[in-house]
């Protein structure tokens, strides 16, 4: 119930536009840009509907405050085509893990690879872990060999983010997508 509360106050217009602006005193810019003067909210309301446009804050904080003369439902159109077009080329980096063993065999070792390959291509990171089962964790010297095998197979593709280092029972490192 509260995040739908939420919502609604997100969305809730912000803008002061025509008789919502509660000031006494703005100065005026007309729709080519030209500075009109300092007018007074009666004076800037009427001539805003002479010249059919409205007449919106764009700058509350300044002094005197400035309020230009526009069309507010193209400007809104602009603005949320302006934040849809930077929602949609906005990428959430996502950490992909890849899970190998320190007994893989050649052709599994390839496949995760490529996998791995693909993650970095496509901007995620990739966070490599090795499992010890049993006794294996004696022999970690045999997963470091795998794990800077794997990053030499992943060669100038990724960049190693953190070192492999002993978590436990596993072995992990990061690796980093190059911005080329």
């Amino acid at each position: 119930m509260e995040v739908d509360c939420i919502k609604q106050i997100n969305k809730k217009n912000t803008d002061l536009v025509n008789e919502t602006i509660p000031y006494g005193e703005f100065l005026v810019i007309d729709e080519q840009g030209n500075k009109m003067g300092t007018m007074n909210r009666k004076e800037a309301l009427k001539f805003a509907s002479e010249r059919e446009f409205d007449i919106v804050v764009v700058s509350p904080d300044s002094k005197p405050m400035v309020a230009k003369l526009m069309d507010y439902s193209k400007y809104r159109y602009e603005q949320q085509r302006k934040l849809r077009e930077m929602k949609k080329n906005q990428h959430v980096v996502d950490i992909k893990e890849v899970r190998l063993s320190p007994t893989i065999d050649l052709h599994d070792f390839e496949t995760k690879v490529k996998h791995a390959q693909k993650f970095l291509e496509k901007g995620d990171k990739v966070k490599l872990t090795i499992r010890f089962f049993g006794r294996m964790i004696t022999h970690s010297d045999v997963g470091m060999k795998v794990m800077e095998r794997f990053i030499e197979a992943i060669g100038t593709q990724a960049t190693v983010e953190s070192k492999p280092k002993m978590d436990g029972r596993n072995m992990i490192a990061l690796l980093a997508p190059n911005n080329n």
